[in-house]
């Protein structure tokens, strides 16, 4: 079959593109902006793009077109499709119906630690030689890869509960059909879609209805909104963690099942209570699957964590320049504090934050910003497109160790580098490429190294 994705650029179309060449489909796609490194990797997997949704682009012909949620009414080649009523579905849609099937679905839900939790979870399947199928949204290290088919029976998924595409407004998450559901955590978000924290608790109830009563749904203890979630109905098997009555770890890192000793995590790679936390999520799931716990557990002190978070760039002049997803407040914090937790309290953080989501743009967390980044030592905000509030009066809490940047990241940049010395942390904060600022933070560095 022949199926052409419009918006195939981003990472969930880009993963269903690669594993719909990988089960030998015919894939092509359109993108409004066709650039490395994403599009390197697709033309890799054998996939030809179109720059722009041309309304002749029609002409391809393809059986099937697979329509990504970024695309709505108005957009030249869609509208062609729609009024030459040709044959469409949606990404997760297109999933369910042709690799999910028959499979076993293990699928990570949550506001935070959606893309963490998967990664571990498929790599402790992979440590326990059970060669999962996984599409994460992120690049986990050991693979170099977002989606692959697997061999196995298992496939892991990050459930995300943004919506479907412009025809179907249900969350992605309620394609999949998991028998293995972990409830990380749920807080506000997406505000540009959901009107209040009960609209995405819906959501959620309706992952829950779709679970089998044999399957297991795993959730947080200690979330009241995931508690009011399964409150609406769960008919299928339950486990918590995060609850010495379930899976729990503890500040050494212990791991317990129900207050029985399971194992360590002190060699662990991943800092901070979060992660601790997503690793407990990712084992019990694994262990639904037949992975014995301790090995389980064992395989974490060998995950290679996940680009984007907490990653190091660079290290020029004695500055470790770090570039991490964290865009919520709540993400924020954790991080900030993971990486004290990596750094110790004697080496300075520098904070670099861009909110670019789109619920960041709107403001709708601005009130909580400055509260989740206390604990750096030196904050900068840059303003770019979209955000028509203002994070300097957002941040006046944090006094004078905070400044605001508006347009010129390359001025950003700089004074990040001329304020950053031997031994500081530059941790870098957004969920899109922030314009590279990492690489021009490091350039700038280098520079200041060179001119002593």
């Amino acid at each position: 079959m022949h199926i052409h994705i419009l918006g195939v650029c981003g990472t969930f179309m880009a993963g269903v593109a690669r594993l719909a060449a990988a089960a030998g489909h015919k894939v092509t796609g359109s993108d409004a902006n066709v650039y490395p490194p994403m599009s390197d990797q697709l033309r890799d997997a054998g996939i030809e793009l179109t720059e722009g949704y041309n309304a002749e682009d029609v002409a391809v012909k393809p059986d099937l077109w697979v329509i990504g949620n970024a695309i709505g009414r108005g957009n030249p080649l869609l509208e062609e499709i729609l009024d030459r009523r040709m044959p469409y579905t949606s990404g997760p849609q297109w999933l369910s119906e042709n690799v999910l099937q028959q499979r076993h679905v293990l699928a990570v839900a949550g506001t935070h630690g959606k893309t963490t939790t998967s990664s571990m979870l498929l790599h402790i399947l992979q440590q326990a030689g059970l060669k999962p199928g996984w599409l994460i949204g992120g690049v986990p290290n050991e693979t170099h890869a977002s989606a692959g088919l697997g061999e196995g029976q298992c496939f892991v998924i990050e459930a995300d509960e943004y919506d479907t595409a412009f025809f179907d407004k249900r969350s992605k998450f309620v394609h999949y059909r998991p028998m293995t559901a972990v409830l990380n955590n749920l807080e506000y978000d997406h505000a540009d879609i959901f009107e209040n924290l009960a609209a995405i608790e819906k959501q959620f109830h309706h992952l829950v209805r779709t679970i089998p009563r044999s399957g297991l749904v795993i959730s947080n203890a200690r979330c009241e909104a995931l508690s009011r979630v399964l409150a609406m109905g769960c008919w299928s098997r339950r486990e918590e963690f995060n609850s010495p009555a379930g899976w729990s770890v503890d500040d050494d890192r212990v791991v317990r099942r129900a207050g029985e000793v399971v194992g360590s995590l002190a060699a662990m790679p991943a800092a901070g209570r979060h992660n601790a936390l997503n690793a407990v999520a990712a084992i019990a799931a694994a262990c639904d699957v037949g992975v014995d716990p301790k090995r389980a557990v064992e395989a974490m002190a060998s995950f290679g964590g996940v680009k984007r978070r907490l990653e190091v760039k660079g290290v020029q002049a004695g500055v470790t320049v770090i570039d991490d997803f964290a865009h919520h407040p709540t993400a924020i914090e954790a991080t900030i504090a993971a990486l004290r937790e990596k750094t110790g309290p004697g080496r300075r953080i520098l904070a670099v934050f861009e909110p670019r989501s789109n619920t960041m743009k709107l403001g709708t967390m601005k009130d909580r910003l400055a509260a989740s980044l206390q604990g750096a030592d030196r904050v900068f905000c840059y303003k770019g497109a979209g955000v028509n509030w203002d994070p300097a009066g957002a941040l006046l809490p944090l006094g004078g160790k905070a400044s605001t940047f508006t347009g010129d990241i390359a001025a950003l940049a700089q004074r990040v580098a001329d304020e950053a010395h031997s031994g500081d942390a530059v941790l870098c904060m957004s969920n899109g490429s922030f314009g590279g600022i990492c690489g021009l933070i490091l350039e700038r560095l280098r520079s200041k190294e060179q001119g002593k």
